[in-house]
């Protein structure tokens, strides 16, 4: 990342665990976006996930130059707003939350399509 910046995902040590984790690591190669993956035990937490996530201690965690991103949805709308374009220069999640019927959905429409009415 230019100008310094720090991307690490915490995540499972068994790669393809988490969905969740997976979601992250999607987006993060979408953006064209290197990163650090430190793979956590799920039993014996890390004292940086605690730190991280200290209400919940679930991963993945985005940790952003010392900040962290906790929840996978939460992970995606980061890296679309705060981190700009990069990649295909096309946002991940659709800006408008409006459907072209008029009915409104919520952004996580865009991941679980079954959730829209």
């Amino acid at each position: 990342m230019a100008g310094g910046e720090e991307l690490k995902l915490l995540g499972w040590w068994a790669p393809g665990v988490s969905p969740y984790v997976l979601r992250a690591q999607m987006a993060l190669a979408v953006k064209g976006l290197s990163y650090e993956y430190l793979p956590e035990d799920r039993w014996c937490k890390s004292d940086l996930l605690i730190a991280s996530n200290p209400v919940y201690k679930k991963v993945p965690v985005l940790i952003h130059n010392g900040k962290p991103i906790c929840e996978s949805l939460l992970i995606v709308e980061y890296l679309d707003d705060a981190l700009g374009l990069p990649g295909n220069g096309k946002p991940i999640l659709p800006a408008d939350p409006v459907t072209p019927s008029g009915s409104s959905t919520s952004r996580s429409g865009a991941i679980f399509p079954g959730l829209r009415q």
